[in-house]
C-alpha cells in the first residue's frame, strides 16, 4: 500500500488569497455558540452606539448650541454620556468574548493538530521536515491566535461601521453622500496598491524571521560540534548576514507601511476638506443645518478611517487564512496505518511467535528500491535470532514492519498467527519492545523516562527495572537521584547510561518480542559489560531479533540470518556459516575480529 499523503512537502509559508479557509474555523467555534452569540450582540451594540455619536453631535449643535437653551444643551450632554457608557460596556463585552473565543478555538486547533501529528504514520515524516511540522504548530497557530482573537473582530467591527456609516451619510444628506462615494475609489485605489506591497513584504519578512529561527535551532542543537570544530566565527557571520537581510526586508515593509498611512491620511482628509467646502456652502445657502453638516463630517471621517483600516485588516486576514489552510491540511491527513474497525484480540498468554510470508516492501521516499524483497521467515516463541548484513540490507526494515510503522506492499506478517493488519496497533506494540542503536531520552526525570508509556507502573517497579538494567547505580549518584531532570535528549548522560535507561524501560514493559539494535560500538569496556549483562537478562525467555554487532551475540544466537538487498541469503550457526565462506564469512572477518565491535562506519544507523 503506498503512502499518498506525503508525496510532496507542503508549502513553507502561509500565502493564500482565499479567505474561505478561515470559514473552516467555524467548525471549531460551534461548541461555543453562547459566547459567539454574546460577542456578536456586543459587536452590533458597540458599532450601533458609535454610529449614534453622529446623532448626538447633531443634537448638541442644533438643539444645544443653535437654540441657546442651557436645558437643551444639558439634555444633549446627558444623551451623549448615556451613549458613551453603553459604548464602553459593549466594547468591554465584545473585546473579552471575542478574545475568549479566539484563544479557545486556537487552543482546540493546537490540540487537534498535535493529536493528528502523533497518529500520522512514520512514512509521512520521511518526506516532511520536522521543522515544518513544528512551524505549523507554533508560528501558524500564533498567527491564527492574532487573527481570530483580534483581527477578525476588528474586520467585522470595521465592516459594520462602513455599512452603517454609509447608510447614516445617505440619511443625513443624499447629495453629499453621492460626492463621498465618487471620491471612495480615489482613496481606496492607492491604499490597495500600497497595501498589496506591504503584504508581500510582510510575508518576505516572516520568511526571513523563520530562516533565522531555523539557523538558531540548528546551531544550538549542534553546539558541541560547532565548538569542537571552532565554527563559531562562521556561524556568527552567517547569522549576522541573515539578521541584516531580515532587517532590510523589515525596513522596506516599514517604509511602504508608513507611505500607506501617510497617503491614506492625505487622501482621506483631502476628501473631507472637499465635503466641508461643499457642505459649508449648503449651510450658508440654508440647504443644510450646522448639526447635519457636523454629523455628516463625523460619519465621513468614520467611513474613510474604516475603509483605510479595512484594506490593512484584509491583508492580515489573508495571512491568517494561509495559516488556517496549512493547519486544516494537516487535520485532513489520514494515516496510512490504521486500526481495523473490529480488531482481532491476541490469544493469551502472548507467545511472541513471528511469521513473515513473502514480504515485499519499499519505503515511500524510495519506491524503486526494495527494502524487503519476497522475504519469508519464521521465529519460534523464545527463539533468539541474530540479523547480520551490510548497511542497507533491510535489517532495521524488519523491525519497522514488525512494529507496523509501515505495511508491506505484498505478503503477510503474523504475530502469534494473527495478521498484523487485523490487530489494533496499540495492542501489538504493547507486546513488542525496541531498544534502538541510539536510544531516545526525553527531557524529564529518570522515573518518567523509564516508565515511558506505562503510567500504571509503580515506583518500586521502576526501581526494580533500573536494578535489572544496571542503571540504579549511576541514577542514584545524580544530584536528585531518580528525580533528576536528564536534560534535553539525555545530554547529561553517557552513551552507556542512555542504553541502560532504554533497557530498563523495556524490562518494565515485559514484552513478548524484543527488537534490539545492539549498539555497543561507542561504549567503553566497563559500560559494554554492564549493557551486555542487562541485555542478557532482558532476552532470557523472550523471542528476540537482534541486529548483531558483536561476536558474542552471533555465537549466543539460536540462528543467524544473513540479509542482503532485502533478501535472506543465508541462515545457520556462526560455525556453519563460516564454513560456507560466503557473505557472512566476509562480514565476520570485517566486523567480528577478536570479538571487537564493528568499525564506526559500520555502526551508523541502518535500514
Amino acid at each position: 500500500m503506498h503512502h499518498q499523503t506525503s508525496s510532496s512537502a507542503p508549502p513553507d509559508r502561509p500565502g493564500t488569497r482565499n479567505l474561505h479557509a478561515l470559514l473552516q474555523l467555524l467548525t471549531f467555534a460551534k461548541p461555543y455558540g453562547k459566547q459567539l452569540g454574546g460577542a456578536l450582540l456586543a459587536l452590533l451594540v458597540a458599532a450601533g452606539s458609535v454610529l449614534t455619536f453622529g446623532q448626538v453631535i447633531r443634537t448638541v449643535v442644533d438643539s444645544g448650541l443653535s437654540t441657546g437653551s442651557l436645558a437643551a444643551l444639558n439634555q444633549a450632554l446627558v444623551f451623549f454620556l448615556a451613549v458613551v457608557v453603553l459604548t464602553a460596556a459593549a466594547i468591554v463585552a465584545r473585546s473579552y468574548l471575542l478574545n475568549w473565543i479566539g484563544e479557545r478555538v486556537v487552543a482546540d486547533i493546537r490540540q487537534a493538530v498535535f493529536e493528528r501529528v502523533l497518529h500520522l504514520d512514520i512514512g509521512y515524516f520521511e518526506s516532511v521536515r520536522a521543522g515544518e511540522v513544528i512551524s505549523r504548530l507554533t508560528s501558524d497557530t500564533a498567527l491564527l491566535q492574532v487573527v481570530v482573537g483580534s483581527t477578525l473582530a476588528m474586520a467585522l467591527r470595521t465592516s459594520l461601521l462602513v455599512i452603517g456609516g454609509v447608510l447614516m451619510l445617505a440619511i443625513t444628506s443624499p447629495a453629499l453622500t453621492g460626492l463621498v462615494l465618487l471620491g471612495v475609489p480615489l482613496v481606496i485605489g492607492p491604499s490597495w496598491l500600497l497595501g498589496s506591497r506591504v503584504r508581500k513584504l510582510s510575508r518576505a519578512s516572516q520568511d526571513r524571521v523563520a530562516d533565522i529561527g531555523a539557523y538558531v535551532d540548528e546551531a544550538v542543537h549542534g553546539i558541541r560540534t560547532v565548538q569542537a570544530f571552532n565554527h563559531q566565527p562562521i556561524d556568527s557571520r552567517r547569522y549576522a548576514d541573515q539578521v541584516e537581510h531580515a532587517f532590510q526586508v523589515a525596513m522596506q515593509r516599514s517604509m511602504s507601511s508608513a507611505l500607506l498611512s501617510g497617503i491614506a491620511t492625505l487622501l482621506t482628509f483631502g476628501a473631507i476638506g472637499a465635503v466641508l467646502w461643499v457642505g459649508g456652502r449648503q449651510v450658508l445657502a440654508g440647504q443644510l443645518s450646522g448639526g447635519d453638516l457636523s454629523a455628516f463630517l463625523f460619519y465621513a471621517v468614520l467611513v474613510a478611517g474604516s475603509v483605510g483600516s479595512l484594506s490593512d485588516l484584509i491583508g492580515q486576514l489573508l495571512r491568517g487564512a494561509g495559516a488556517s489552510e496549512r493547519l486544516m491540511e494537516l487535520l485532513r491527513l489520514e494515516p496510512a496505518v490504521t486500526c481495523p474497525a473490529q480488531p482481532q484480540p491476541l490469544t493469551q498468554p502472548v507467545r511472541g511467535a513471528v511469521t513473515f510470508e513473502a514480504i515485499s516492501f519499499s519505503y515511500p521516499s524510495r519506491p524503486d528500491t526494495p527494502a524487503a524483497d519476497g522475504l519469508s521467515l519464521v521465529l519460534e516463541p523464545g527463539e533468539r535470532v541474530a540479523l547480520v548484513g551490510p548497511s542497507g540490507a533491510g535489517k532495521s526494515t524488519l523491525f519497522a514492519l514488525l512494529l507496523r510503522f509501515y505495511d508491506p506492499q505484498s505478503g503477510v506478517i503474523r504475530f502469534d498467527g494473527v495478521d498484523l493488519r487485523a490487530l489494533d496497533p496499540v495492542a501489538l506494540r504493547s507486546q513488542i519492545a525496541l531498544v534502538p542503536q541510539d536510544p531516545v531520552i526525553f527531557g524529564a526525570s529518570a522515573w518518567e523516562n523509564i516508565r515511558y508509556g506505562l503510567d500504571s507502573a509503580s515506583d518500586a517497579d521502576v526501581r526494580q527495572a533500573a536494578v535489572a538494567a544496571h542503571a540504579d547505580g549511576f541514577l542514584e549518584r545524580l544530584p536528585q537521584g531518580f528525580d533528576t531532570y536528564l536534560g534535553e535528549r539525555g545530554v547529561r548522560l553517557s552513551g552507556g547510561e542512555r542504553q541502560r535507561i532504554a533497557i530498563a524501560r523495556t524490562i518494565l514493559r515485559n514484552p513478548a518480542l524484543l527488537l534490539l539494535d545492539e549498539a555497543t560500538s561507542a561504549l567503553d569496556a566497563e559500560s559494554e559489560r554492564l549493557v551486555q549483562d542487562a541485555l542478557e537478562h532482558l532476552m532470557r525467555g523472550r523471542t528476540s531479533m537482534v541486529i548483531a554487532h558483536r561476536l558474542a551475540t552471533v555465537r549466543n544466537a539460536d540462528r543467524i540470518l544473513v540479509l542482503d538487498q532485502g533478501r535472506i541469503v543465508a541462515s545457520g550457526t556462526h560455525d556453519s556459516l563460516l564454513r560456507e565462506a560466503g557473505l557472512y564469512a566476509r562480514l565476520a572477518s570485517l566486523q567480528f575480529q577478536d570479538g571487537a565491535a564493528p568499525q564506526p562506519q559500520q555502526a551508523r544507523t541502518r535500514r
